[in-house]
């Protein structure tokens, strides 16, 4: 009874963790904050301690849960209704590199030092600062750069090259599996990929690993 009963309780909590991370959006995941770093350790410490907890029942975790994914939501909507708090509640970016100059201040605020700005950096494909004219910390801890005018990368219009529409691959089969919704969306049909597979010497879709439509390109095909 009592293996069952930790069964019980893990599928609940797990439900109820994945409805309210759905609720709340995909900060609980990416681009965290500080806060939603601490709310997402919360909601996991909730389930987990009263799992293993015989005087916490299934009612108290999703009771728990439930308020705690609620003061959350009411926080987001109190965000985004008044800008005004964001700054508090969320925190706000801040500019360490300008012009050129690491600001000493806004790194010491941050609590950064130089080796950790120069990971952050490298993170972004540049192994130099001298070539960042501005850098800033995002509220998640990751860095935004823009690079100095002869460290920039020449766009296409910068080199004058005729430009060609950009069309977005898609996924036919994944896994020896077809994504029909995927397929139908590019106007195409099972008979159209079929034909298709058989120029490349396949004739069953469950030989096929992956499969991407590119217009212009055609289909890139790669077997088991």
């Amino acid at each position: 009874m009592h293996y069952a009963q930790i069964s019980i309780e893990l599928v609940l909590g797990f439900i109820a963790l994945f409805v309210i991370t759905k609720i709340l959006g995909k900060t609980q995941i990416t681009q965290i904050t500080t806060f939603d770093f601490i709310s997402a350790l919360v909601l996991g410490e909730l389930v987990g301690n009263a799992i293993f907890d015989d005087k916490v029942g299934v009612v108290r975790i999703i009771y728990a849960v439930v308020i705690w994914g609620l003061l959350i939501f009411i926080l987001e909507m109190i965000t985004q209704k008044w800008s005004s708090t964001r700054g508090l509640l969320e925190g706000r970016p801040t500019i360490i590199i300008h012009k050129g100059k690491i600001l000493k201040e806004s790194l010491k605020k941050s609590k950064l030092d130089v080796n950790q700005l120069q990971h952050l950096v490298r993170s972004k494909g540049v192994f130099s600062i001298r070539e960042l004219e501005y850098a800033v910390l995002e509220t998640d801890g990751t860095v935004s750069i823009l690079k100095k005018a002869p460290y920039e990368t020449p766009s296409k219009k910068d080199l004058q090259v005729i430009l060609e529409q950009v069309n977005l691959p898609i996924t036919f089969i994944s896994d020896g599996k077809v994504i029909k919704d995927n397929l139908i969306e590019a106007g195409f049909n099972m008979t159209w990929l079929e034909q298709q597979l058989k120029q490349h010497n396949i004739f069953r879709v469950e030989e096929v690993m992956f499969a991407e439509w590119l217009e212009g390109s055609g289909l890139h095909v790669q077997s088991f």
